[in-house]
Formats: C-alpha cells, sequence, structure tokens
C-alpha cells in the first residue's frame, strides 16, 4: 500500500515533449525547479500522487527480460545512486520519450520528473521517482477585483485533478527491474500502449496481487467460456460456481490450488478439466502464478465486479443469486413456457 501523507518534492524538472512523427519540438529546461514554496508543494503532490492508489505493480523488462537493458531503469539507478545527476537525467528520459512518440495520435505535453522522499510503500518509507505527463489543457474562469468593479477572464492550464499518465518508481527491488505503478488514463487506441509498452516497458509484478487478480480470472474464464462445453450446467450452476470462487477467496487468508479446486468446484471429473484449461491459459498467455500465495484484499475487491451473479430471462426479469442454489428451481410448462420457482422465508 502507498502511503505518501509524509511526502516530500526534493527536486522537479519540467520539459515540453512534442510529438516527434508529427515534427513538433522537443523542449529542455535549463535548470530544475525550486518547489519551496508549501501551497505549490501541496499542490504539486495531490497532482502527483493522488490519483496512485492501485496495489497493481510492474517491474521494468526488455527484449529476452534484460531489464537492466530498459533506458529508463538506467536513467532511475542513476538518479537513486547519483544525486548531482538528476537533472540531467531528466533530460534524457525526456529525449526518450520524445523518441518513442512516433505515433501521430500521440498529444505533445508537459513532462513532469521529481525525486521525492517521505513515501511509505507496505509501512517501510522508500525513495521514489515520478514521472508524470500532462496532455490536455483545461480552461479556468477568474474573477479579478478592481477599486470599483469585478471583472472576468480566462486562462488554460493543467487541472490538477486530473492526471493524464503517470508512474512510480519505488527504490526496491532493483535485481527484479525496481517496482513501478503507473496511471494511464487515455489507455485506448493503439497510440495509448506508447506509455506502458514503448516508454515504461514494463511487466506485471509476480506478487500476490497478481497472483490473485489473474487466477480469479482464469476461475471466470473456465466457468463462463469453457465448462459447459464440457458438462452438463446451466446458468444457475455457473453462478453458484462463480459465488463459491470468490467467497473462497474473501473468506480465505492464504490461497491453496487443491484446497480452492475442491472446495469450489468439488467433482474430481470437473477439477481435471479445470487444470487442463489453467494449464493451457497460462502457457498461452506465458503467466506465471503461484499455486499458493497471500490474498490480496484489493485484488478481490476489484476482480468481484467482473464475477456477475445475475441471471437474465429474456428482457422481463434480472435475478441476482447470492447464495444457496438449491433455492432455485427450473422447469418447463406444458406449453414449453420455461419457469424458475424460487423458495426464501421472509421479503424485505
Amino acid at each position: 500500500m502507498i502511503n505518501h501523507i509524509n511526502s516530500e518534492i526534493k527536486e522537479l524538472s519540467v520539459h515540453q515533449v512534442g510529438n516527434k512523427a508529427n515534427e513538433e519540438p522537443l523542449n529542455f529546461s535549463f535548470e530544475s525547479i525550486d518547489v519551496e514554496d508549501e501551497t505549490l508543494q501541496g499542490l504539486l503532490q495531490q497532482y502527483f500522487l493522488k490519483p496512485f492508489t492501485t496495489e497493481e505493480f510492474y517491474n521494468f523488462t526488455f527484449s529476452n527480460g534484460e531489464f537492466e537493458l530498459n533506458p529508463l531503469y538506467s536513467y532511475a539507478t542513476s538518479i537513486f545512486e547519483e544525486e548531482r545527476s538528476f537533472h540531467d537525467n531528466t533530460k534524457k528520459i525526456a529525449q526518450y520519450l520524445y523518441d518513442v512518440s512516433n505515433h501521430p495520435n500521440i498529444k505533445p505535453g508537459d513532462l513532469f520528473v521529481a525525486k521525492l522522499d517521505g513515501i511509505r510503500l507496505n509501512d517501510q518509507e522508500v525513495d521514489v521517482i515520478g514521472i508524470f505527463k500532462s496532455e490536455n489543457k483545461h480552461s479556468f474562469i477568474q474573477i479579478n477585483d478592481t477599486e470599483d468593479s469585478l471583472t472576468i477572464n480566462y486562462e488554460s492550464g493543467i487541472n490538477i485533478d486530473k492526471l493524464d499518465k503517470g508512474c512510480l518508481i519505488f527504490n526496491r527491488d532493483k535485481d527484479q527491474g525496481y517496482r513501478v505503478c503507473i496511471i494511464d488514463k487515455a489507455n485506448r487506441g493503439e497510440e495509448a500502449h506508447y506509455w506502458k509498452d514503448l516508454f515504461l516497458n514494463i511487466k506485471t509484478c509476480n506478487d500476490d496481487y497478481h497472483n490473485t487478480k489473474e487466477f480469479l480470472n482464469i476461475a471466470k474464464s473456465y466457468v463462463t467460456d469453457k465448462m459447459s462445453d464440457e458438462f452438463a450446467v446451466d446458468k444457475t450452476d455457473q453462478i453458484d460456481i462463480l459465488n463459491r470462487s470468490v467467497e473462497y477467496f474473501k473468506t480465505k487468508e492464504s490461497f491453496n490450488k487443491e484446497e480452492f479446486e475442491e472446495t469450489v468446484f468439488q467433482d474430481e471429473n470437473v477439477i481435471n478439466s479445470f487444470r487442463s484449461f489453467d494449464n493451457n491459459y497460462r502457457t498461452e498467455h506465458e503467466m506465471e502464478i503461484k499455486d499458493e500465495f497471500d490474498i490480496s484484499g484489493q485484488a478481490v475487491k476489484k476482480q468481484q465486479r467482473l464475477f456477475k451473479s445475475i441471471l437474465k430471462l429474456d428482457k422481463n426479469f434480472h435475478v441476482y443469486i447470492h447464495g444457496d442454489k438449491d433455492l432455485i428451481e427450473k422447469g418447463v410448462e406444458s406449453d414449453g413456457r420455461k419457469f424458475y420457482k424460487i423458495y426464501y422465508e421472509k421479503e424485505d
């Protein structure tokens, strides 16, 4: 968990990065910016850090997984280890971003690079490098009080509540490519991939959040896309298994794959089918997931939204099934009309 309550911006540089494909310029600032003013510190920290609420982390990577060859890994290492190299390395970061901005739809913007301290990651203080890009300008109305009247005008600037793109590089796990988290609001379209894939070039950390999230994805994919191909299951059976899957992760502190399979799928034939699907899924997506790990509550909360427990009947009814599947009974009338019979004790 990221805690930035006591954070402080120690150094900050800003550069203007155009679109290289459109022959827009790259403008470097001559020196870093003074941010000693307390109000400015507070506003910048709100802009830079407030959006980072996730526990999803990444590592730098490169071709063949040789993260040491990633330019940002190299620049970050220099900043962490050589105190006087900060501004020169921020220019290298801006140049590298400019070089990969080779799609005509990539927006130009202001690039902020900050060195921060006082940030705690899982209750341990750690030095952090922040890289933030503002791509969108917003209009602001300003009221001016003169001696005998009020005037109104407007200015264009950055909305500190809307960070377009950003990443935090934590001085942790250097031997694995550092620990990184990202923000990317414009994540649609081919040009959007340049921030995560071309510029940062990162891969998901193989940690508890990743393991929890991805295993839940696999279980959901099996139940909704594959299981009915091999077994006679109706929609209520699928919902019941999805509910058991989520319930396992919500009530357990640690995950054990064999225990999960027995608790959720129960039937040996279904378990064997799931194991085959699981192995193929991991191979196809080049994914590593441990068979035992501590469960991430935040990942469960996020993935739970994707586990739909709704039985949709034509356009007339939506039935939410949260508990015992045996309390709902399916049948067909003599005239061919289908029905569900629902048993209950109390009506709210």
